[in-house]
């Protein structure tokens, strides 16, 4: 570890003197950041001893290592997994497993990367060309590839995966000092330089994520080149040279990027544009750029950010939606796009040294981002939504695998993010227990944390200066949900004041408190042995969302600390949450359940289950127990309900109605998922209503499709009636071109008698009466109409 600290020192010291411009504030690398154990140190030792070998031998078993195999000539066949940009999922791997190597050498695990590594070298064209579908031959993806090499930009994810190598390439050259994948980035980006540039090829990145990678290049090596190049990428963005038409709000090609002051399109891209336009912008000193991301952060934070720090609306096209769009069950939330969030996020701090970044950074990566990984750390989820109606499960891997793949590299090195420093100035970002060494202006700081954060709010801060007396400012950031206020924006507020205060203290001795910036600054000569003990108030906060944001009118959250929460149905009554009402005067406690979800602190309290009255109109109220887990503990233990907002109005519960037709029947379909949505009795607002379960039969297209009800016992049925579920201007599915009903007689199915009309009008319940049949079994067929999906929000049978 000695000789990394100097190898580590010898890379900054020659930084400093190759490059002008930088973060006027320096994270702390996350190598001399020794988290010991607790919360972090749990995660991270997963990730290490689970997850990065898991992801090892995923890419293994669906043939992305064997892509490298066979574009270098090893192996015979075909491109081997589903997605032709699923080198970038071998890089990001790499990058994790060698930020692991820098924290715990891992013999095994080094000789594992480099034998990946001789692969990609080996597949890599002699001009230095990578991209393993195009070099093997294969013709699979052609129309999305180009039939040349840069023709299709746009999707062909060509710079998106080089990118993305850069990154890996640094990463192990700074954990193994072997030059073998920083050899093979060099070589790509030299070929990329002489191809990309004024008066050369003039295009942007399709999906960005290579800016970022060049900056690392520029940083490692010093040739400014490499910078010029990331900037260049970014600027032609909204530039439309030699004819070349805009590529829209989706690939954020809509305005140049200085003009830009929307958080719009596909949210992953986003979030790596914007990261890399604040590297670029620290680098280089451009102040067009500064000012475009502090309007865009405005937008993004005071109009588009999910309570758990998520970002994208929708799934349609995985991004933001409009200005206070933020439904519940259909939010999107990718993984990808929270860890994209904290890396911006870090980096708008690094400019500013404003806490308010560090705010959005901690309450993301606490809640969007540790949902994405199971804590068992071989399970995952690709969207986060904040509402669930029993239809979400991690999944084992993914066909497009860059969630996963990017929680790998991201948890190995979250220490990156507690410790930074300016000139002699030391910043305490965020709380874990850790051990570090930190070299400021007057001298090298010792500093050794204790806390059982994000349980407890306490934390003590050891300090031991090189020399006694030094002088240095050290600034505790006190997180925002301590001072009243969830975000810097009036997006969410607290509905209860707090109870307690922050406290602050060095030797026993109180401090008084002056935050500038989200800080608390404390400024002395210090001595061994100095502690700094800091108090962070832990109550129960509920919290109430802009009233332009429709989803959670009426409603309800709760967080303890950094932690968002929600219900989930295996610890509610009869497994719903949807009826749940949490009135104001709910008095709510807090209990730490060290053997429950791996250690957990629980809100509990008495709330009311609402269902309907007999007359489907009244709504009867039941006292009943509520609990509460944090967010990211969610899906855990099966599936069911979930909700992080509750309701605390009477208009906004969905209390439970009584028993129908089709209670216990049992339901079938041509094909799909969740059919149980279809008599689910929830109604939705609108056809195109994602926020509400529904069923469909995409991307089955323009067929016959079929729903199938089997009655627990022969029923005597006289109308139907359908919800059709209708996605027109975001997605494939349509009403139908035709319906029928049928019912089942002798074991045959018998079409009902009728004079009615099959409707197929959107955004209302379409009736069918038909004359009575006694029946065990009733069937619906539906016509897709050509080139598009069919699907059914809620049926009703009477």
């Amino acid at each position: 570890m000695k000789k990394l600290f100097l190898f580590l020192m010898s890379v900054s010291i020659l930084l400093t003197a190759q490059t002008k411009k930088d973060y006027p504030i320096q994270p702390v690398p996350f190598t001399e950041v020794h988290i010991k154990d607790g919360f972090w140190y749990n995660r991270m030792e997963t990730n290490r001893t689970v997850t990065i070998p898991y992801a090892l031998k995923l890419l293994d078993e669906t043939g992305r290592v064997k892509n490298f195999e066979i574009a270098a000539g090893l192996q015979h066949g075909d491109f081997c997994s589903k997605y032709y940009f699923d080198d970038s999922d071998v890089y990001k791997v790499i990058e994790g497993a060698s930020y692991a190597l820098m924290l715990k050498p891992d013999k095994e695990l080094e000789e594992r990367v480099d034998k990946i590594i001789s692969l990609i070298a080996a597949a890599q064209e002699k001009d230095g060309y990578l991209y393993t579908v195009r070099t093997m031959g294969s013709k699979k993806f052609e129309k999305v590839t180009g039939s040349q090499r840069w023709v299709n930009e746009q999707w062909s994810h060509e710079l998106y995966n080089l990118g993305h190598l850069y990154e890996a390439a640094v990463a192990h050259y700074m954990a193994t000092h072997k030059k073998t994948l920083l050899n093979v980035a060099l070589k790509s980006a030299e070929l990329v330089n002489s191809v990309f540039g004024p008066g050369k090829l003039e295009l942007p990145s399709g999906h960005q994520e290579i800016e970022i990678g060049l900056v690392k290049l520029y940083r490692v090596t010093g040739e400014e080149k490499y910078l010029k190049l990331a900037k260049f990428f970014l600027d032609m963005r909204g530039h439309y040279l030699n004819g070349r038409k805009s590529w829209g709000e989706y690939n954020q090609d809509h305005k140049p990027v200085i003009d830009q002051d929307e958080a719009v399109g596909h949210a992953v891209r986003a979030g790596y544009m914007y990261s890399a336009m604040a590297d670029v912008a620290a680098l280089t000193g451009d102040q067009a750029y500064l000012n475009a991301l502090d309007k865009i952060w405005n937008n993004e934070n005071g109009k588009k950010l999910y309570l758990t720090g998520g970002v994208g609306a929708t799934g349609s096209w995985e991004g933001f939606g409009p200005n206070y769009d933020l439904p519940n069950a259909s939010a999107y939330n990718e993984t990808c796009a929270s860890i994209a969030n904290v890396f911006w996020n870090h980096r708008m701090f690094l400019l500013s040294g404003d806490a308010k970044y560090l705010d959005v950074m901690e309450r993301t990566l606490y809640n969007a981002l540790l949902s994405g990984i199971s804590m068992s750390g071989d399970k995952f989820f690709y969207p986060n939504p904040l509402e669930s109606f029993g239809t979400h499960e991690r999944a084992v891997w993914f066909d497009c695998a860059c969630c996963p793949t990017n929680v790998t590299r991201f948890i190995a090195s979250v220490a990156n993010y507690v410790y930074a420093v300016e000139d002699n100035t030391l910043y305490v970002d965020l709380f874990t227990n850790n051990e570090t060494e930190i070299k400021l202006k007057n001298g090298a700081v010792k500093l050794t944390q204790q806390t059982n954060y994000p349980w407890d709010g306490d934390v003590e801060i050891v300090v031991t200066p090189q020399a006694s007396g030094e002088n240095f400012e050290m600034k505790i950031r006190i997180p925002g949900w301590a001072q009243n206020e969830p975000i810097a924006t009036d997006l969410y507020k607290f509905m209860n004041a707090r109870e307690e205060n922050v406290s602050l203290s060095v030797n026993g001795k109180p401090v008084e408190l002056k935050i500038e910036k989200g800080f608390a600054t404390i400024s002395r000569n210090w001595n061994a042995g100095d502690i700094v003990e800091l108090n962070l108030p832990m109550e129960v906060r509920r919290i109430i969302a802009n009233e332009k944001v429709e989803a959670d009118l009426g409603k309800v959250a709760l967080q303890r600390g950094p932690i968002v929460y929600a219900a989930e149905w295996v610890d509610n009554k009869d497994g719903y949450v949807r009826n749940i009402l949490v009135p104001d005067e709910t008095n709510l406690t807090a209990e730490f359940r060290p053997n429950f979800l791996n250690g957990v602190e629980v809100i509990e309290g008495n709330a009311l289950g609402c269902r309907l009255g007999a007359d489907k109109k009244t709504i009867e109220k039941t006292e009943q127990h509520f609990l509460a887990i944090p967010y990211y503990a969610w899906a855990h233990r099966g599936k069911g309900e979930m909700s992080v907002w509750l309701a605390r109005e009477e208009s906004a519960v969905r209390p439970l109605a009584g028993p129908t037709i089709l209670t216990g029947a049992g339901i079938t379909a041509s094909h799909g998922k969740n059919a149980e949505a279809m008599i689910d009795q929830i109604e939705p607002k609108s056809s195109i209503d994602e926020s509400v379960p529904y069923f469909h039969w995409w991307p089955s297209k323009g067929q016959k499709e079929w729903v199938q009800f089997d009655f627990q016992k022969p029923e005597e049925v006289s109308q139907v009636e359908v919800y059709w579920f209708d996605d027109t201007g975001i997605g494939e599915c349509r009403v139908p071109e035709s319906w029928k009903v049928f019912y089942k007689e002798n074991e045959k199915w018998v079409p009902v008698y009728t004079v009615d009309k099959y409707g197929v009008e959107k955004d209302k319940f379409n009736g069918v009466t038909f004359e009575t049949a006694r029946t065990a079994a009733l069937k619906i067929e539906i016509q897709s109409r050509k080139d598009f999906a069919g699907g059914i929000h809620e049926i009703k049978i009477k």
